[in-house]
């Protein structure tokens, strides 16, 4: 039988473009490459971005528009390439976020840059798992498409990762989205939800717009409520006093010595650092409250009782209450850090969420035994007790923290039963001048807003400053400058949805909405023949 010849350009078509019939396979994977690699470069462009919505940039819209850039990347996505995307988003989030702790590690504590780089990598590397997680599990066991996906199980489930992230094994609640509105009428939700629940509000955003590109008209419709209604309802919600007026209000000195950190722990420097702080001390006098920063002084509490004394008579004799951040060691050699009260009764506060690889090293003894070898500087404290009491000082109580603990919304809520103003104080000069303490300072005033409560927060060299009860600045010192800041507060009392059902609230809704999520698609994968609809 003759069969007519047949041309090579007809039967290989890879063959007319100069191809051959064996390498057209391999053009397929090879595509699928290069939009894999196109796809987690832009979702690495998102997360770097993600840092721009927070302070001190403060370009908010971001945190809505960057989680949606990674929910549309998500689209379609296998676990695999979606738990990749997220890896890289969430490693261009706290690379770029948080590059400041390399300042504090290398610069300031003169860690070698290997070690330096090593630990900061770590970190990094440790969020990103978190998002490559959010990733998985989203293309995994949310619906492949729809409104259920955009507007419930995608921000439910990011969500309860931020809030997990927020807490586990100590946690790092840095950069949570919900912080990045502390200037917008969204923070009128802060007091009912607290700020998961302003991230969560703004993660219903993105997957509005998601759903009003991808979505059907009435899915767009729902879509253009959700993104809307929050707006105009947190502009009625920062109307609401959830507080109110205790007492008369209290006048404050906060005193910021401005030691720059690489010379404030150097021996010759000890003495000059003490007059420092005797200098402001005595301007600030008459005072209701003075308050001096986180380890103000480089020595020990045991060290210099009689000081100490002198400072407290002196207050006495003048109406003034102190609140100093020192240093103490107990009888068992436990190091601690603390806030000394001067006032009617002295007592300390120990400060119970330390900052790893700052305040303790959270490695194996043999890593700690190397360290001690090589005379690395390095320091471990005593966490204090979870639960500690307010105190009494300047005609109010206190509810007292220590630096890094005011990024942890839940820790003061129990004292918020009986005090009337927050207090802060820290020592961000082990960031230099990067962008960390602007983050620190916008985590601070979301406590106050949380609470609904005036901010008293005093900064070794800034940013120490007075905060109403709305997150409003009140005054502000000078950066980098030793200043005594005045000012007057009215304390507060009363108790916020926030402050009596914590995060709960919102986390039992997030668990409820991804479950809801969960069982659509669930309930259509078991329909037979069914394919869940993509909506265009």
């Amino acid at each position: 039988m003759n069969t007519p010849p047949v041309s090579v350009a007809a039967a290989d078509p890879g063959a007319a473009v100069g191809g051959s019939a064996a390498s057209a396979p391999s053009a397929a994977p090879h595509a699928g490459m290069q939009r894999a690699l196109i796809e987690y470069a832009v979702a690495l462009a998102a997360g770097v971005l993600l840092t721009c919505a927070f302070a001190p940039l403060n370009l908010w819209p971001l945190a809505i528009l960057c989680p949606a850039v990674l929910m549309w990347l998500w689209e379609g996505a296998s676990p695999r390439r979606a738990a990749w995307s997220g890896f890289w988003f969430g490693a261009g989030t706290f690379a770029f976020g948080t590059w400041w702790l390399y300042i504090s590690i290398h610069d300031v504590a003169q860690a070698p840059i290997l070690l330096a780089l090593g630990l900061v990598l770590a970190l990094v590397l440790i969020m990103a798992a978190y998002h490559a997680l959010l990733g998985f599990l989203a293309a995994w066991a949310l619906p492949a498409s729809g409104p259920w996906r955009w507007l419930v199980g995608l921000p439910s489930l990011w969500l309860l990762i931020e809030w997990w992230r927020g807490w586990f094994f100590s946690g790092f609640p840095w950069l949570s989205l919900g912080y990045s509105q502390t200037d917008t009428v969204l923070a009128g939700f802060a007091p009912v939800l607290g700020v998961y629940g302003l991230s969560a509000l703004l993660l219903v955003g993105s997957g509005a717009l998601l759903a009003l590109l991808r979505g059907t008209r009435t899915v767009r419709l729902v879509a253009a409520a959700l993104l809307l209604l929050p707006w105009p309802l947190g502009a009625a919600l920062e109307r609401v006093n959830w507080t109110h007026p205790d007492g008369p209000p209290v006048s404050v000195a906060i005193l910021q010595g401005a030691v720059p950190q690489d010379l404030k722990w150097q021996e010759d420097n000890v003495e000059p650092t003490r007059e420092l702080y005797t200098r402001l001390n005595a301007q600030a006098l008459g005072a209701r409250l003075i308050i001096w920063p986180e380890a103000a002084l480089t020595q020990l509490a045991n060290e210099i009782p009689r000081y100490l004394g002198q400072q407290y008579s002196q207050a006495r004799m003048r109406g003034s209450d102190i609140i100093m951040g020192i240093l103490r060691v107990d009888e068992n050699d436990r190091y601690y850090n603390s806030i000394l009260t001067l006032a009617d009764k002295v007592s300390f506060y120990d400060k119970h969420h330390l900052v790893p690889f700052a305040e303790f090293f959270p490695v194996p003894g043999f890593v700690r035994s190397w360290l001690e070898f090589m005379n690395l500087p390095y320091s471990d404290f005593t966490p204090g007790p979870a639960i500690q009491p307010t105190v009494a000082a300047g005609g109010t109580r206190l509810a007292l923290g220590i630096c890094y603990e005011d990024a942890y919304g839940s820790l003061n809520l129990p004292a918020l039963a009986s005090a009337g103003l927050l207090v802060n104080v820290t020592n961000d000069a082990w960031f230099g001048h990067s962008w960390a303490r602007h983050q620190h300072f916008q985590i601070a005033r979301m406590r106050a807003i949380e609470a609904q409560r005036p901010l008293l927060r005093a900064g070794n060299d800034g940013i120490s400053a007075l905060v109403g009860a709305h997150g409003e600045v009140l005054a502000q010192a000078e950066q980098f400058k030793p200043t005594v800041l005045r000012g007057t507060v009215q304390p507060r009392v009363g108790l916020p949805i926030y402050a009596r059902v914590g995060n709960w609230l919102i986390v039992v809704l997030s668990l409820a909405g991804l479950g809801v999520a969960v069982g659509v698609k669930r309930r259509h994968s078991q329909e037979p023949g069914s394919r869940f609809p993509v909506y265009h």
